[in-house]
């Protein structure tokens, strides 16, 4: 996500720090609302396909439409990114809010795999262990960004890893990632978290290019905190009989 694009298309002057100080507020609370508006999204659209036997069969069965939604996914994440400079942003809300619908309907298969106490369990240790994450990242001194560059490529090394691991079937390798998984989005919470920071409070006010960074900003902490569940469910999570 290119947040430096922004920051250097705006120039904070002496005379616009009263604005910034009034916008940012703004701005922050719109990240948080975007974000748990699309995991509240995401979690309901789960359940509900999880538990339409129709629905359910269609998309896991059918593989052309499997993997059409995820490649959907992939395209409108790497879409919205890309383009988000000459998107309106209502239509770069509304993507962001099919890619939550999408991705629920992707993750509904959890329901069925794991119990639903484990599921609610997990989902807390991770709402509670992204909060930590998210305050150290925000109120932290220290320049998180070298560890950003860290993080980035231990996160391709285990996307290639874990699709090694697809053919060689290694359950230790397998557990060995889910650790590894953890300790990466635990880490990207806090850069995130710094990042948006840092760029929010560079807006010179609350109008709509600063409010489709803010929404960028949600989707990158959303991503966080799905990957960081999910990886947690795989360690923590109790097996359906």
């Amino acid at each position: 996500m290119d947040y430096e694009e922004f920051s250097n298309s705006n120039v904070i002057t002496s005379d616009s720090q009263m604005e910034m100080s009034a916008a940012f507020p703004v701005l922050i609370r719109k990240v948080y609302m975007w974000m748990s508006l699309a995991l509240v999204i995401t979690g309901f659209t789960a359940y509900y396909v999880a538990t339409n036997e129709t629905i359910l069969t269609t998309i896991f069965t059918n593989q052309i439409l499997f993997w059409g939604l995820i490649i959907a996914e992939l395209g409108l994440v790497f879409g919205l990114s890309a383009a988000i400079n000459r998107l309106s942003l209502t239509t770069a809300t509304l993507m962001f809010v099919l890619y939550s619908v999408i991705n629920g309907a992707t993750m509904s298969f959890i329901f069925l795999a794991y119990t639903m106490s484990s599921i609610t369990s997990v989902f807390f240790i991770t709402a509670g262990t992204f909060a930590v994450m998210a305050l150290f990242g925000y109120f932290t001194k220290t320049d998180l960004s070298s560890m950003g560059k860290i993080l980035f490529m231990a996160l391709i090394g285990i996307i290639i890893a874990t699709i090694v691991n697809i053919f060689v079937k290694s359950s230790g390798l397998e557990m060995i990632l889910n650790y590894l998984g953890v300790l990466i989005f635990v880490g990207l919470t806090a850069y995130d978290t710094q990042k948006i920071k840092q760029m929010l409070q560079m807006a010179p006010d609350a109008g709509e290019g600063a409010q489709k960074i803010a929404l960028l900003g949600a989707l990158s902490l959303y991503l966080d905190f799905i990957n960081l569940f999910l990886y947690l469910l795989r360690i923590f999570g109790g097996k359906r009989e």
